[in-house]
């Protein structure tokens, strides 16, 4: 299929941008990297009266430090970050990006794209959830600043209203005495997930566990946190004992329905062997305190 009819619009300011996005009237839509609202338009799911292309406006192409927070402009494609020596300052972004799609869709797919598209199986807006990164949205008001925990309210669903734009998203740097785990398990690799799981543990420096979260993707109709800090203290970090300590999380995180791919209680046993895996491996590193990828 074709997309329906739409005016366009490639403003150079970020003003100019809400302000397409305010004539529109509610009928605008924010195309950067496009990998997820093409497909969408072509399937006529979605018909924008107004596309605005920002990828000529001026500074939404920043990926830098900014004190301790890694901060990725809105048209900073994945691929750039996936490669960027600063993005290993946050190892878990580093762990998700080879899973998203493939390295094609990657090199024009943008991360602030994938967050604001609020796939319930995608795995970037886990990472932004597991982090707690923070999402700078600008509007007719100005701009404003949402915990990605409470951007997402649902399926393709947002704290967006029909006029802002997503400036950025900013994740916080890893110290040196924190660990990562991300994996999923899909039909094939680039597609979206069955069920997959971001962990975060935190080590004191004598090694001890001050805090552990883990964000279930693909379960849901949205990323969903969990904090599990008792459950890695009570097990140590132990992966068998996870396994089983798990369990009453992961019940509760499985809350969609079988579907032709898999079913509830597959997606239970999955998100389970997954988590308990990826915790230990997150516990692991943290205690070591060496927050390598590879470690």
């Amino acid at each position: 299929m074709k997309a329906a009819p739409f005016a366009y619009a490639r403003p150079a300011a970020l003003s100019d941008a809400v302000a397409e996005l305010v004539n529109a009237d509610g009928g605008g839509k924010v195309i950067a990297g496009g990998q997820s609202l093409v497909p969408v338009l072509a399937m006529r799911l979605a018909r924008p009266t107004t596309l605005v292309d920002i990828n000529a406006v001026t500074g939404l192409d920043a990926l830098r430090a900014v004190g301790d927070r890694l901060e990725v402009g809105a048209t900073v494609r994945q691929r750039r970050v996936e490669h960027a020596l600063e993005s290993a300052q946050v190892p878990l972004l580093r762990l998700a990006l080879p899973w998203v799609g493939h390295r094609e869709l990657r090199s024009r797919g943008t991360v602030c794209g994938s967050l604001a598209h609020a796939d319930p199986a995608a795995e970037l807006p886990a990472v932004a959830c597991c982090l707690d990164a923070e999402l700078r949205l600008a509007g007719p008001d100005g701009e404003r600043t949402v915990r990605a925990r409470e951007f997402y309210a649902g399926a393709m669903t947002t704290a967006l209203r029909p006029e802002d734009v997503l400036v950025a998203v900013s994740f916080p740097v890893a110290g040196p005495r924190e660990g990562f785990g991300f994996a999923e398990i899909a039909r094939r690799h680039g597609d979206f997930a069955l069920a997959g799981v971001a962990a975060h543990v935190r080590a004191d420096d004598a090694g001890d566990v001050s805090a552990a979260t883990m964000t279930a993707f693909g379960v849901s109709d949205r990323p969903v946190t969990r904090d599990v800090t008792g459950l890695v203290r009570a097990t140590g970090g132990d992966r068998s004992e996870l396994v089983g300590a798990l369990d009453d999380v992961v019940r509760e995180l499985v809350d969609t329905d079988g579907d032709a791919h898999a079913s509830n209680g597959y997606r239970r046993r999955l998100l389970r062997a997954l988590a308990a895996r990826e915790v230990a491996k997150a516990h692991r590193r943290a205690v070591r305190g060496t927050a390598e990828v590879g470690a």
